[in-house]
């Protein structure tokens, strides 16, 4: 692993097969990996990038974790959507192009990578804000999401609001505080919504700076308390880019944890 847990926002990686649309906004799109090899169908795994849904991150910097899943053997998308400081951005595009875009990627990868993609819902494996939309296209549009791996995710949008995660960001999402937007923290915090319908594992570094990994620990028994089925594993040597890099300690970890979701289709 890097002395520098960022690098993996910009290490090259090799381009997508195919690049597909869900809307007519430019952003509205994802970029498709084919499986190695010659296997059997699996679910397709889509990738839900963070970065605090600001617009200066973008999917390319989940390109070293699509391909290695991709080596792995899954039929990967990397989605992107509208992010705050865009036209459309925060509420409510981010959360609809979510939406829209898990819901429709079934039907656009079938015909783009035929034979590989199985019948069953998509995987979601969402990072820091992109796990905050994992959780909430789970809890929201259920029949779409065949599982979640949640690394690290934005679990709490209201605490994150009070820790002034990444300097305001959840307030530049939902346009202002839980007094402000009630109504919207309601709709878009993963821990108003739970019970989780949908099978889920929570993965976060002890290390991390950029989401406490406390938030996740709350979020996993509240979840588990009204009968989600829901576990955290907890990596006690992780920071929070770890869990995105194919070259860190962690990914052995990820990887097991989307077999487990694998293995519930």
């Amino acid at each position: 692993m890097s002395a520098d847990p960022r690098a993996v926002l910009t290490r090259p990686a090799p381009a997508p097969d195919r690049t597909v649309a869900y809307g007519d906004h430019p952003d509205q799109v994802a970029d498709l990996r084919r499986p190695a090899g010659s296997g059997p169908a699996r679910p397709l795994v889509v990738v839900v990038h963070g970065g605090f849904w600001r617009a200066e991150y973008d999917r390319r910097h989940t390109g070293p974790l699509a391909a290695a899943l991709a080596a792995d053997g899954y039929p990967v998308a990397q989605l992107e959507y509208r992010r705050t400081g865009q036209p459309g951005g925060g509420w409510p595009g981010t959360l609809t192009d979510a939406l829209a875009g898990i819901a429709a990627l079934p039907a656009l990868v079938a015909p783009a990578l035929p034979g590989r993609v199985s019948g069953a819902p998509p995987i979601l494996i969402g990072h820091s804000a992109g796990g905050h939309l994992a959780l909430y296209a789970a809890a929201t549009a259920p029949s779409t999401v065949g599982g979640v791996l949640a690394l690290a995710p934005v679990a709490d949008l209201a605490e994150a609001y009070r820790l002034d995660l990444d300097s305001g960001a959840v307030a530049a999402l939902l346009g202002g505080g839980p007094g402000d937007a009630p109504d919207r923290y309601a709709a878009a915090d993963p821990r108003s919504l739970v019970p989780m319908p949908t099978r889920t594992v929570v993965m976060h570094g002890s290390l991390d700076e950029q989401v406490p990994v406390s938030m996740s620990r709350d979020f996993v028994v509240a979840a588990r308390t009204v009968g989600s089925d829901i576990s955290l594993v907890e990596l006690p040597e992780c920071e929070h880019f770890g869990l995105i890099d194919p070259e860190s300690s962690a990914w052995p970890r990820v990887l097991d944890a989307l077999q487990s979701l694998h293995d519930d289709h």
